[in-house]
């Protein structure tokens, strides 16, 4: 009987060992789990800064850019009346001074 005790005993005391083993591994990845999982987490909230900061970057620059196009359409609308002003003056001097271009010649 004293064999078969032995046996049994040491087949427990290797089953604690593994078991022992075991719970040593999986507390080591845990630990580097909750470590990767930390990092991973600092990286996003960095990234999300980042992208927070460049939207309000290219929000900046959209609004100076539509600013700027609203400037330009104006000015743009302005320049066509003058045109059109001066077309129309053009206009009024040709219907002044047409006739005199005949009688160029006979002068």
């Amino acid at each position: 009987k004293s064999e078969e005790g032995t046996g049994v005993i040491a087949m427990i005391d290797l089953l604690i060992k593994d078991l022992d083993k075991e719970l040593t591994e999986a507390a080591a990845e845990e630990k580097e789990a909750q470590k990767d999982y930390e990092t991973m987490m600092q990286e996003s909230a960095e990234k999300r800064a980042a992208d927070s900061k460049s939207l309000t970057e290219k929000e900046g620059v959209k609004a100076d850019t539509e600013a700027e196009l609203q400037a330009e359409t104006e000015g743009k609308a302005a320049a066509g009346k003058e045109l059109m002003a001066t077309m129309q003056y053009i206009a009024s001097l040709h219907a002044e001074c047409d006739w005199l271009l005949p009688d160029y010649d006979a002068r």
